[in-house]
């Protein structure tokens, strides 16, 4: 009886968790590869939040590289875009949607994720660089 207990504690431990998670990741704005790429070519930042290698094999054109991990210790370099438009890009979403909670966490005011990534940006047929 009782390790029925912790199995439903660590149920709604995990639940709890894993629902603010989904929560957060809704919370965070999002726009469509094609006006994302119309945002970019309005003058917005295009921010890969990827790795280098995953940059290197396929990115946006304009696309400028941080990755995620080294976000908040590089935010210097896109601070003129504080107030400006920044759309954020990955692979599927996932790694810009958490870009895009820090950025806000930093006072950037107008951010959006891109949704689906980089997967969505080429099946639209988007323009892309492959090094």
């Amino acid at each position: 009886m009782k390790s029925n207990k912790i199995y439903w504690v660590i149920a709604i431990i995990l639940g709890v968790v894993f629902g603010t998670q989904q929560w957060q990741m809704m919370s965070v704005p999002a726009v469509d590869v094609k006006a994302a790429q119309s945002m970019n070519q309005q003058g917005a930042l295009l921010l890969d939040v990827r790795e280098p290698e995953e940059y290197k094999a396929v990115h946006a054109v304009n696309a400028q590289l941080i990755p995620l991990g080294q976000l908040g210790d590089r935010l210097k370099e896109i601070e003129t875009y504080k107030d400006k438009p920044v759309v954020v890009i990955c692979r599927s979403g996932n790694r810009s949607a958490k870009a895009v909670s820090m950025l806000q966490g930093a006072g950037y005011t107008n951010v959006n994720n891109v949704s689906g990534g980089t997967n969505a940006w080429e099946k639209a047929g988007l323009e892309t660089i492959k090094m």
